[in-house]
């Protein structure tokens, strides 16, 4: 058991040294507009990434969302490098929110595409006028999904 206890720690290590790999090398591409992540801002975005997950009963094996999510937000002009690693951290909570509230209906690059809109444009670089009007969006989503499941079941019914 001890070894085997060994063997997943030794896993997972290497699975954060991977991921820290991959987002040190996103810096090439978000240096472009100013925003670079150091190894200490990673580990804080990905501890906050690893929360939201538990709080929200989510398992996920890969950095794909967040990846996406780093590219897409550093193209901002309402994020700053005094704020981007905190800016993150908010993003991962409304996203992981926003992804249950759409019960995983809207693929991740089509989500952090709408954040992103919403952000740069209505909200003006405001996380909590974000969080509040994607609340909206889901409600109306999920509005319109009852809409067609039932429009749906009508028809099977004739």
């Amino acid at each position: 058991m001890n070894s085997l206890s060994r063997l997943f720690a030794s896993l997972s290590a290497s699975t954060q040294e991977r991921h820290m790999i991959e987002l040190l090398e996103l810096n090439e591409k978000t240096g472009r507009f100013g925003l670079t992540l150091a190894p200490d801002d990673i580990k804080q975005v990905m501890a906050a990434r690893d929360e939201t997950l538990r709080h929200y009963g989510r398992l996920e094996l890969g950095i794909e969302a967040t990846k996406e999510m780093i590219e897409a937000f550093a193209e901002s002009p309402y994020i700053t490098q005094d704020h981007f690693a905190s800016t993150l951290q908010e993003l991962h909570e409304i996203f992981y929110d926003l992804k249950n509230e759409t019960e995983d209906k809207i693929g991740d690059a089509k989500l952090i595409g709408i954040m992103k809109d919403y952000f740069d444009n209505e909200c003006a670089g405001s996380l909590e006028l974000l969080r509040s009007k994607l609340e909206a969006f889901a409600a109306e989503f999920r509005i319109e999904a009852m809409q067609s499941e039932q429009l749906g079941e009508g028809e099977d019914d004739e």
